[in-house]
């Protein structure tokens, strides 16, 4: 059942699963976020409708039962964004879970309530989902680790699909050592071998992006890093077009998928949805073919660049988030704005498939910011290292650099 208390973190916080006697995650907690198949339960995804009118689920979604069986035990059933289509964490139906580390603002969606969890101490890890920023954006405004992996290199079988060929199964912890032991008994069978990296480079147009104040908050991290690896390298990703290209690009292949997948199902049961989901989702209706191959033709160029940036090894240092979390309780216009703001960086590992890992390394105005590194396709064990190199275990908001 649902509670006001805790953070408001919840849809169910009395479901308990407990794990396997033995494994590497034994003695560990984690709540799963509103998105995945829970034997005996119906995944909702933030929708009321959408859970009248799905059947209970009869076996737990791949991710949840390989982490029971690593001795990882479920405390909770998490709030997500409506379908996971928003990036700022308010469910017009469930209600806004509270920032622990921000009061007074939002946690980031659409992984809202299982990065409040976490983040208030309520469980060690959470899952949650990305596709287009859903673990990375909550994981910089709350002040936690998040992981957006490889696309495909963790089992989706039994997560709702917004947006196939985007989404990613995706978790947080407080500890780095723990992101990188739930990425070994997660991640299908390694890819690349964790290696240094050979070059860190500093995309100069992402950085554009943010706040003065957040390039100031993150310097620090960034000389760390530096003196750990090597000086960066200034470069620019958009060469030919800009972030804002880049970003149309995305919410148009992106869009033309979410229709595909709820379209039908809208048309025929005219369901209840929120202010600014129910716009957006109008929007991708009104898609065209033409727009659409047009996307996927820009889609493939900007993933055949940024293959050409990291096949090396290069590992991309960019800002998570444009600022700290926004207040609670904005309009959906300015939702709107800001929404564009943020994915025109967490839209680009979306687009091309590629790993990426938000850090919680600084404060602006008392807010967590957080720093994020970017791989190779298959590279998010070299990441996951890197995190544990650089970062002590994040307390209130902030993970201590080494």
């Amino acid at each position: 059942m649902r509670a006001a208390g805790r953070f408001n973190a919840f849809t169910d916080e009395d479901l308990s699963l407990d794990g396997a006697e033995s494994g590497p995650l034994v003695g560990t907690t984690f709540a799963v976020k509103d998105l995945y198949d829970i034997a005996g339960t119906v995944a909702a995804c933030g929708n009321p409708d959408w859970g009248r009118t799905h059947s209970v689920a009869t076996e737990h979604a791949k991710a949840v039962s390989t982490l029971l069986a690593a001795g990882a035990s479920v405390r909770g059933k998490t709030i997500t964004d409506e379908f996971a289509f928003s990036i700022i964490g308010e469910n017009h139906h469930f209600g806004t879970p509270i920032n622990p580390n921000a009061p007074g603002h939002v946690c980031g969606g659409s992984s809202s309530g299982s990065a409040a969890a976490v983040a208030g101490g309520l469980v060690d890890f959470a899952l949650g989902t990305d596709t287009g920023g859903s673990v990375r954006i909550p994981a910089s405004f709350c002040g936690i680790f998040g992981l957006r992996p490889s696309h495909g290199r963790v089992s989706l079988k039994g997560v709702f699909p917004l947006a196939a060929t985007f989404d990613t199964v995706g978790w947080f912890a407080r500890d780095p050592a723990l992101m990188q032991t739930i990425g070994r008994v997660l991640l299908h069978e390694p890819v690349l071998q964790p290696k240094r990296p050979t070059r860190l480079l500093y995309p100069v147009d992402a950085w554009q992006e943010v706040s003065t104040d957040t390039v100031l908050a993150l310097d620090p991290a960034v000389a760390r890093l530096e003196a750990l690896y090597g000086p960066v390298e200034r470069m620019t990703l958009a060469q030919d077009s800009s972030l804002a290209d880049w970003f149309e690009t995305f919410r148009i292949a992106q869009g033309a998928e979410i229709w595909q997948t709820l379209g039908p199902w809208i048309e025929e049961t005219q369901p209840s949805i929120g202010p600014g989901i129910r716009e957006r989702l109008e929007w991708c209706k009104s898609l065209t073919k033409a727009a659409q191959q047009e996307a996927l033709t820009q889609r493939a160029e900007i993933t055949d660049r940024l293959k050409q940036i990291t096949q090396d090894g290069s590992v991309l240092v960019l800002p998570a988030a444009p600022g700290p979390a926004l207040e609670a309780g904005r309009s959906a216009v300015a939702s709107n704005e800001i929404r564009a703001q943020i994915i025109r960086l967490s839209g680009i590992a979306p687009l091309t498939g590629l790993p990426q890992l938000s850090l919680p390394v600084g404060r602006v105005a008392g807010l967590p910011v957080a720093l994020s590194l970017m791989g190779a396709y298959g590279a998010d064990e070299a990441l996951l290292e890197m995190a544990g190199t650089l970062c002590d275990t994040a307390v209130d908001g902030v993970a201590s650099l080494r």
